[in-house]
Order: structure tokens, then C-alpha cells, then sequence
């Protein structure tokens, strides 16, 4: 039995590597790891690394590299319509307040059979009809499935900003001994070239030894006890 380790989103699938094709339901869409019988009668393993939620166009790479297509099954569904928007609006509302999956169109709405739901959804003056057709609800609003493309810009940005204002921060804001606070700006007359020598990786930590050159003089003693000497 071949394996399907991998899903490849339907912009990047090539037809000329497409050997096959399985058709599903929604929460068929949404497995990790199973066993699926594709159009030509064949059986293939789902054994992907963590849940993906396939959408039709989507294909499944399979260990020879070959692809087999995702198609979606058609399901018993029920179509939602309303006289104006608004009532649609409404209704669409209610519908998700009971974290119901549904497919939203221009002018309906599609959940899965439900009479409960759909005795419901009348009642909120919207119509009903039930119809088989395939089902393609909604994606959750922080499902990350193609939103790798900025992530690693992002962290890199906000580590290295947020460390260096960290570090000044822990400096400036609040000042040792009662010193005055201190702002950094064109005008502040004050000696940046303290010869830091921090280890990148003990960001928050105090655990450095306070060994730093200043270029500026406190001009006060600490009066520290013993335990707490500085060599500044």
C-alpha cells in the first residue's frame, strides 16, 4: 500500500503528476491519518505529520512522488436563503454562535442536515432546502494553511526590535540608585560608548557581571555593603 506523507495546495499541483484521484466527505477532508480508496480502486495511507484540512484541488504526494487528487464528495446539505441580506446576516450569526461549519455564497448558505438547526433557522423567517451537493465551509479565521509566507520576516523583525528596546529599557526607565531617568535623543549629551560585552542569550538576565566601561562618571558613592561591591 502506497503512503500519502504530504499535501501539496492546488495552485502548485501539476496534471502530469497526477495518478489518481480520491473523492471526500468534509471530515474526511480533515484526517491525519487513514486509510482512503481513490477512483481506480486502489488503497492508499494517509500518514501526514499533523492534521491539514484538504480542499478540493488539493492533492495528496505520495512517496514515488506521484499525486493523487482531492476531490469533494457531494453531501446532504441544507441550503439557507433570505428575503434581503440582512436576514441572512442574522441568521449566518446564529449559525456560527453554535460553531456550525458552513459555506457562505453570494446570496446562501450551506450547513450540514440538521433538523434541529434548520427548524431553528426558520424560525429566523430564512427558508430551507435541502440539496446534495459538495460541502466547503468555512476555514477558521487562524487556520495558518498557506501563511507561512511571512512568518519568518516577522519573527526575526520583532526579536532583534524588541531585544534592543528591552535592554535599554531595563537601563533608562528605571535608573539605579535614584538616578534621574535618561532619553536618548540628539541633544541628551550623554556618552554612548559603554563597552557591553552581554551574551545575546541572557536577554533579561542579571546574572552579568557589572564590568562595563563607563565613559561617564555617577559622581556618588553607592555605599553599597561588602556582598554588593561595583568596580565602576
Amino acid at each position: 500500500m502506497q503512503r500519502a506523507t504530504s499535501i501539496v495546495r492546488k495552485p502548485a499541483v501539476k496534471a502530469d503528476k497526477v495518478i489518481d484521484t480520491v473523492v471526500l466527505a468534509h471530515e474526511d477532508r480533515m484526517r491525519r491519518r487513514a486509510v482512503l480508496k481513490t477512483l481506480q480502486g486502489s488503497e492508499i495511507l494517509l500518514d501526514l505529520d499533523k492534521a491539514g484540512v484538504l480542499s478540493e484541488g488539493d492533492a495528496l504526494k505520495m512517496d514515488d512522488g506521484g499525486l493523487v487528487l482531492v476531490k469533494a464528495a457531494a453531501q446532504d446539505l441544507i441550503e439557507v436563503r433570505a428575503e434581503n441580506p440582512l436576514r441572512l446576516m442574522r441568521v449566518a450569526w446564529h449559525i456560527g454562535n453554535r460553531h456550525t461549519p458552513a459555506e457562505i455564497t453570494a446570496d446562501a448558505l450551506y450547513i450540514e442536515d440538521d433538523h434541529v438547526l434548520a427548524e431553528m433557522i426558520r424560525g429566523q423567517g430564512c427558508s430551507t432546502t435541502k440539496v446534495s451537493r459538495p460541502f466547503k465551509p468555512e476555514r477558521g479565521a487562524y487556520d495558518h494553511a498557506g501563511h507561512d509566507h511571512g512568518h519568518a520576516h516577522d519573527h526575526h523583525h520583532d526579536h532583534e526590535h524588541g531585544h534592543h528596546h528591552d535592554h535599554h529599557a531595563k537601563a533608562h526607565v528605571n535608573p539605579p540608585h535614584g538616578q534621574p531617568g535618561h532619553v536618548h535623543g540628539p541633544d541628551c549629551n550623554h556618552d554612548h560608548s559603554h563597552d557591553h560585552t552581554h551574551d545575546v542569550l541572557q536577554v533579561g538576565s542579571h546574572d552579568h557581571k557589572h564590568d562595563h566601561d563607563h565613559k561617564h562618571h555617577h559622581g556618588h558613592d553607592h555605599g553599597h555593603a561588602p556582598r554588593a561591591k561595583h568596580d565602576h
